[in-house]
């Protein structure tokens, strides 16, 4: 079973209404082809939360994208975007190896920005380089500076102790 106790369910829980909440108090820079999706920064987050993360992320983007008034194909589109976004990146963090971080980090940039910036293309009727450009950036800045930013801090050492001490589990490199 994915989620199996409680404490799972709420850290997904809480992992999606952060997402929502910042893309709505973000809106004006969270929507449109050059965007700086600040939520986004939660999606690193799945190489040490695993499913609560990741299903989090996507649960969030999906709720998300309602208000973004681009319709169903921005509403599937965001949320399966970052569904393989933090699977993949789940998946090549727990790898361990030097730099497993850093490319699971690149994994969700590329992922958020080829899914989100092809679509987008498409909704706006613009060429696909200037819709993948567009979400690359901003994908840059909120993934690839702020997320990871976010990442190291969580598997600090005082952080890392105080969410064990809650009974959150972690997959860090030096665990299984």
């Amino acid at each position: 079973m994915l989620l199996k106790t409680v404490r799972e369910v709420s850290l997904t829980i809480t992992f999606a209404a952060l997402y929502v909440a910042a893309v709505i108090a973000l809106a004006p820079i969270s929507f449109g082809v050059f965007q700086v999706r600040v939520a986004d920064a939660l999606l690193p987050l799945a190489i040490l939360f695993g499913w609560s993360s990741i299903l989090g992320a996507t649960v969030g983007a999906v709720v998300a994208n309602f208000f973004g008034g681009l319709g169903a194909i921005d509403v599937v589109g965001g949320g399966l975007a970052n569904f393989f976004a933090t699977f993949l990146a789940w998946k090549i963090g727990r790898l361990k190896v030097k730099g497993s971080w850093i490319c699971a980090t690149a994994t969700e940039i590329l992922m958020v920005s080829i899914i989100v910036g092809t679509y987008l293309s498409y909704l706006f009727s613009i060429p696909l380089e200037a819709g993948l450009f567009g979400v690359l950036v901003g994908s840059l800045i909120a993934i690839g500076i702020l997320g990871y930013a976010l990442l190291g801090a969580f598997s600090r050492p005082p952080a890392v102790k105080i969410l064990r001490s809650h009974g959150i589990k972690l997959y860090l490199r030096d665990q299984d």
